[in-house]
């Protein structure tokens, strides 16, 4: 429980459903992330227990070491996805099996269900468009799945607050939190400057054909696709196209040379079959908020995906997840190379 809106209805609808219910809110990180006192309060108002895990020597090595040595090798990345994968259902679900609990749930707008022909589960989008969150979750593996509730897949957003208000709960008209919780104010180049002050290495930036463009103060502060903040001065629209970190360089280009026909996925999860597909017709997202768009994906190499588009995309970012999917089941994903 984060002491947020989703964490608290999900926590009531369980125990309306008769489950025997306990908050657990997770210390990640000194003086953000979770609000512990909010958490507490809306235990308090249900009647439920709560208790509090340290997590932050798991949370500092796995997720925020991470997301600092990702930038500073040019890439981007999505330390949520990560943060789901090694502490959510990995590090709090092995501590609610070994501490007896039969399930862990969660405030994630996705579902999960059992097929009952293969008696697998399934990964399915939550019904609220605007609020699925499966695109965060493709790393949940069957075992994980069986013991994994999560209450407010069937419901949008606006039936989660209402239901909030009516119930009282605390954190009824707690405002939604949208950015990197370990990250003041999602001003992740001040994070970085603090952190990992080695990033700051100025190097070039260069056109496509090798111009001479101008300056930076470190790769670190650029991603794929970025159009604003690039400091140079140009007669046309430059976006970066290209990190080369070995270079420490930053390429630039027009809008058309964001434009690719394939790319390459490593470490994949496949949620319902844990071999490759031979070649399987699927949609992509490339990034949380970017739509969906038609692919073929095939296996490449030991532990790759190659991900064929049927129309050129723009801004494929190494480090982003891209995550595949049948409609609104989530086959599986990886980590764009």
């Amino acid at each position: 429980m984060s002491g947020g809106v989703d964490s608290s209805v999900s926590a009531a609808l369980l125990k309306q459903q008769g489950f025997e219910v306990e908050g657990v809110t997770m210390k990640l990180t000194a003086g953000l992330c979770c609000d512990i006192g909010s958490a507490q309060a809306v235990c308090s108002h249900l009647g439920i227990p709560h208790r509090m895990i340290d997590a932050q020597a798991e949370f500092s090595q796995g997720i925020i070491n991470d997301f600092v040595s990702e930038y500073r090798q040019g890439r981007t990345p999505n330390p949520c996805i990560k943060c789901n994968d090694l502490v959510k259902f990995r590090l709090l679900l092995r501590y609610a099996r070994s501490n007896g609990f039969d399930y862990l749930a969660t405030g994630h707008y996705a579902r999960i269900e059992q097929d009952q022909a293969s008696s697998r589960y399934l990964l399915k989008k939550g019904i609220d468009a605007g609020k699925d969150q499966s695109y965060f979750l493709y790393r949940l593996t069957q075992d994980q799945m069986k013991s994994i509730l999560f209450p407010l897949g069937a419901m949008r957003k606006t039936d989660v607050r209402a239901l909030a208000r009516e119930l009282k709960l605390p954190a009824a008209e707690r405002p939604e939190s949208q950015e990197i919780c370990f990250v003041p104010d999602n001003d992740y180049r001040s994070f970085l400057k603090e952190h990992a002050p080695d990033t700051l290495k100025p190097g070039e930036m260069v056109l496509t054909d090798g111009t001479h463009a101008g300056t930076h103060e470190g790769i670190a502060f650029f991603t794929v696709g970025q159009r604003r903040h690039l400091g140079v001065a140009a007669g046309e629209r430059l976006y970066v196209v290209q990190i080369e970190p070995e270079m420490n360089r930053v390429v630039l280009g027009r809008s058309s040379d964001l434009q690719t026909r394939e790319m390459v996925v490593s470490d994949p999860n496949f949620i319902l079959d844990e071999d490759f597909p031979v070649r399987k017709k699927v949609t992509v997202k490339i990034r949380y908020r970017s739509p969906h768009v038609p692919a073929f994906i095939e296996a490449s190499g030991k532990e790759t995906v190659r991900v064929l588009f049927e129309e050129p995309v723009k801004g494929v970012c190494p480090g982003q997840a891209a995550v595949f999917y049948d409609n609104d089941l989530v086959i599986g994903g990886g980590v764009i190379e």
